[in-house]
């Protein structure tokens, strides 16, 4: 029987989390005498229990999930999103010297989004006996050859270090565990990277937890891929797997950094049976085999397959595998982690190659990017707008980490839309300007240079401060769309600023009564003065606020959704025509056309229950098929202004409307009607609006 609780087991880990932000000054030095003898006694038991006559073979059983993740965006700002999720049950089963065998005998799983990702069979099962002496991952077409520490060549190819020591308490025992360090000697070969754990009276196994040498990877694509290996006493004297996890990172390479795709497995072993005289026509054939689907799929699952999905798999990255990465960071030397240096095209955004809208017509652009292997990133991206013959484009140099610390220093002329929530994707908003004359962005001219700086992950908050010199100015119509007519541009002002702008972000995450928040805030503000010498004003301060709140919560019937919006703006005269806060259209303000609020003050309330209705399934053939559900989405919102822009038909007070949404193709398009409760007569009064576009976790890439 197993000796450590599960409860046991987290204390541990919370003692090991801990010990990584405490290291003791008198950490001992790589390949001494006294780490060198605990890490020859830990392979040799390692070798012995393989060899132990007393362990002839066991059965036990694993339950696991294997979970499919997706993040979108330059320098991925958004938490990853789900597109598919197995759970699996095995039936697992080890014979002396090194017979494994495991079966599948319950899986099931959920296609939130279209895809047609294949797993290495080897993903679909656990590691046995902590790896063999040669690590291998994704059948070998992901990690080969690389030696294991704790094997006689591992002796001779990995440095050591005790740097720390845990002593966990148990009602029966005390249990003292060493860290210990590893680190290839030669960081140019295929080596892991980490720390093992060791048992200090047996010299056994208790923990591993690493990544992988560059060199170490065979697909250009990888990004890297933690490993967590925990083992627990069996019969007071086999330490056997108890739990298991690994996160594999690809990121595709054509526009430089715009996709990620992320594998996460997640298993926990138990109920062992020791010496069961297992025979050995069992282990014939492959080591993981999976029952006929009519069996599997009849396996005693309760609940939804997300339902009892583990918090942290839905996670930026679960806090085990982050540990991980921060100690292999750590004691990585030169570029052992770091990825091949390269030129290629690069784009924040399809749009960037492509886009319409009422001032440059037809825009055309490209890019490129260089990333050399000391984190160096250059990067330089333009376009030109066919009707307002102009070119538009932004160069950057900066210094860029793994951990989303980032220095920036760039240069630009391009436009900025005035709106701080976002109507339409560019995508969409392209279509619907070329052929009807609807532009749902409201740009404005800026040339600037200065300087950026992201703090990376702080306490679970991202920190972004910018510092620039500008010139601003308005733009005019110039393009002509196949119907309709456009709308005329704000009146932004003439200006030269010097601005000092500090963004907040919180990444959608669990926290009150079970619902999931995300929050965007922005303070931004300084110095202007008139470009145009007719412009009586000197110089003149201003100061803005913006602040955006998304909450979720499931319910037994569906989903509630709750966004809250919020901005305000002062000046020491007047303030900017671009720097007011605008809302009105399909997300800000439904029911009421596009900016027809711009105020000084402003703040949107939306609430919104989604529940699943009845629709018919679509096959997407290798991508699989759309689920026989499409969302109903109905809503209330209002819009809240007060002192008005000059320009702007509504000047205060509240603007309410009601509507209703209908997701389809997994929730992928959205088709919304909307109504403005607020009399037409009256000045910004409402009217029904509709809207077509996709889901807006995808306008970033879009």
């Amino acid at each position: 029987m197993f000796r450590i609780s599960a409860a046991h087991w987290a204390a541990l880990c919370v003692l090991v989390g801990l010990s990584a932000a405490a290291r003791r000054a008198g950490a001992q030095a790589w390949d001494d005498p006294r780490t060198m003898a605990l890490v020859e006694r830990a392979t040799e038991r390692r070798t012995a229990q393989l060899a132990d006559s007393a362990l002839k073979d066991y059965h036990a059983t694993a339950h696991g999930y294997l979970t499919f993740l997706a993040q979108l965006g330059q320098g991925f700002p958004d938490p990853p999103k789900v597109v598919k999720a197995d759970e699996l049950a095995l039936q697992v089963y080890w014979r002396a010297p090194d017979l494994s065998k495991q079966i599948i005998d319950g899986r099931r799983d959920t296609l939130l989004l279209p895809t047609d990702i294949r797993y290495h069979q080897d993903h679909l099962g656990i590691i046995q006996n902590n790896f063999p002496d040669i690590i291998r991952l994704g059948e070998g077409d992901e990690v080969r050859d690389v030696p294991h520490p704790l094997s006689p060549d591992g002796l001779n190819t990995y440095d050591f270090a005790i740097r720390d020591s845990l002593q966990f308490r148990m009602p029966d025992r005390t249990l003292d565990v060493y860290e210990v360090a590893v680190r290839p000697r030669d960081p140019a070969q295929a080596r892991l990277v980490g720390a093992i754990y060791i048992d200090r009276g047996s010299a056994q196994v208790v923990r591993m937890a690493f990544q992988f040498t560059r060199a170490a990877y065979l697909d250009k694509e990888l990004e890297d891929i933690s490993i967590v290996l925990e083992n627990a006493l069996v019969d007071e004297r086999f330490w056997l797997p108890r739990r298991q996890d690994i996160e594999i990172r690809r990121t595709g390479s054509w526009l430089h950094f715009p996709a990620r795709g992320i594998i996460r497995g997640r298993w926990e072993i138990c109920c062992y049976q020791i010496n069961a005289q297992l025979p050995a026509d069992l282990f014939r054939g492959p080591e993981i085999v999976q029952l006929p689907a009519r069996l599997t799929r009849g396996y005693p699952w309760t609940g939804r397959v997300l339902d009892p999905l583990p918090p942290d798999v839905l996670a930026v990255t679960p806090a085990e595998v982050r540990r991980v990465q921060a100690e292999v960071q750590a004691l990585a030397r030169g570029d052992a982690l770091s990825r091949a240096a390269g030129v290629g095209p690069a784009a924040h955004r399809l749009s960037d190659f492509a886009r319409v809208n009422r001032v440059e017509g037809l825009a055309l652009g490209a890019g490129a990017a260089a990333h050399t292997s000391s984190d160096l990133v250059a990067s330089a991206l333009g376009r030109y707008g066919f009707a307002d013959h102009r070119v538009k484009g932004r160069v950057s140099v900066g210094v860029q980490h793994e951990d989303g610390r980032r220095v920036q220093l760039f240069a630009s002329r391009d436009f900025r839309d005035v709106g701080d929530v976002p109507e339409a994707s560019l995508l969409m908003n392209s279509v619907a300007a070329q052929e009807f004359g609807s532009d749902r962005t409201d740009p404005y001219d800026v040339r600037a240079v200065g300087l950026g700086v992201s703090f990376g992950d702080w306490h679970g908050v991202g920190w972004t401060l910018g510092a620039s010199y500008e010139e601003q100015g308005r733009v005019a119509v110039h393009a002509v769309p196949w119907r309709g007519t456009f709308a005329p541009t704000i009146p932004a002002w003439s200006i030269r600023e010097e601005r000092l702008a500090l963004d907040v972000d919180r990444p959608a995450a669990p926290a009150f009564w079970g619902a999931t928040v995300h929050l965007h805030a922005q303070l931004r503000g300084g110095p202007f003065s008139p470009r145009d010498t007719a412009f009586a004003l000197g110089q003149n301060y201003f100061g803005r606020v913006f602040g955006e709140i998304d909450a979720e919560r499931p319910v037994r019937t569906g989903r509630f959704l709750a966004r809250t919006t919020f901005g305000a703006v002062g000046a020491t005269h007047d303030v900017p025509g671009q720097e007011y806060v605008f809302l009105g259209g399909p997300v800000s303000g439904p029911g009421y056309d596009f900016h027809r609020f711009a105020a000084k003050v402003g703040a949107s309330q939306h609430i919104e229950w989604r529940t699943s209705i009845p629709f018919l399934p679509i096959s997407l053939g290798p991508f699989g098929r759309t689920p026989a559900t499409a969302t109903f989405a109905p809503y209330v919102h209002v819009v809240y202004v007060s002192d008005g822009a000059p320009f702007a038909e509504a000047g205060h007070g509240w603007y309410p409307s009601v509507g209703a949404g209908f997701l389809v193709l997994f929730d992928l398009v959205r088709f919304d009607v909307a109504r403005g409760l607020r009399q037409s007569g009256a000045p910004g009064g409402g009217r029904w609006t509709f809207s077509l576009d996709l889901a807006p976790a995808f306008w970033r890439v879009l």
